[in-house]
């Protein structure tokens, strides 16, 4: 189900026709908490295991058609990607950065002088199929808000506080993501909705090609890399058909080791 070229004109039931990805970061729950027990702020740190990449798949004229006044949903239930290693917590504690200040001041049980955001550099590069190598697209990073460019605001352990604070209760291994890691400038737009400005403008590829949505073939390629570290974590989509495609997922832990899985996923 999806809009047609003009409003006016009722929906038409059918495969999608703007396929996007969002560029996001994952966090894995450790221990977790007991239900009706919140887990405070100062102890957040010891129930995040560590993170991963992750894509949030996003059919957007589905979406356009569904939001209101539902909100996203069968335009976000085809598919969630992460990348297939997980880097843990202490691996990224060098890279470390003091929180943002925040303005207004949050709540008490979201307050926390302890430094918990990353300097993490973000790439999507899409390779279209008669290309021999990917084009970078969006240049993001996961360091918090005060560093400019603008990127990220609320820290992994208030996301975690906050959703347990009502005593919800999470599990080992459920997974928290950033959402759309977008920042200030057009090339740091985490989405192809961002960047083609809802389709109204071309994102060239070079080779004569150009996107404003995905298109079958297509590989899209998140990278991660702590500031002056190797390449930390990959990961490789590929786009089979709007019906069918194949999720090809990789890591670096260096240049030199990669790992490589295949899945493939039916979106009928």
């Amino acid at each position: 189900m999806h809009l047609p070229a003009h409003i006016d004109k009722p929906p038409v039931f059918g495969a999608c026709k703007r396929l996007d990805i969002e560029l996001e970061m994952a966090f894995f729950v450790g221990p977790g908490n007991q239900y009706g027990e919140p887990i405070p702020i100062s102890r957040a740190q010891e129930h995040i295991f560590g993170m991963v990449l992750m894509n949030d798949w996003s059919a957007r004229d589905i979406q356009k058609w569904e939001y209101v006044p539902l909100g996203p949903f069968l335009s976000k239930s085809l598919g969630t990607t992460i990348s297939p290693w997980v880097v843990t917590m202490e691996a990224l504690m060098p890279f470390v950065l003091p929180n943002p200040v925040q303005d207004p001041k949050p709540l008490p049980y979201l307050q926390d002088k302890e430094p918990y955001t990353f300097d993490i550099k973000l790439f999507v590069a899409i390779k279209g199929e008669g290309m021999s190598t990917p084009t970078t697209i969006c240049r993001s990073n996961f360091k918090p808000l005060f560093l400019l460019p603008q990127h990220m605001y609320w820290t992994m352990k208030q996301q975690l506080a906050h959703h347990s604070i009502n005593g919800c209760n999470l599990r080992p291994g459920d997974l928290l993501a950033s959402g759309t890691i977008s920042g200030p400038e057009p090339e740091s737009f985490g989405s192809m909705l961002e960047l083609s400005w809802n389709g109204t403008k071309e994102i060239p590829l070079g080779s004569g090609q150009s996107r404003k949505f995905l298109q079958d073939g297509d590989e899209v390629i998140l990278t991660g890399c702590p500031i002056a570290a190797p390449k930390l974590c990959q990961v490789v989509l590929l786009v089979w058909a709007m019906r069918t495609f194949d999720v090809i997922l990789g890591l670096t832990r260096n240049v030199n080791l990669i790992t490589m899985q295949k899945m493939k996923m039916n979106l009928k």
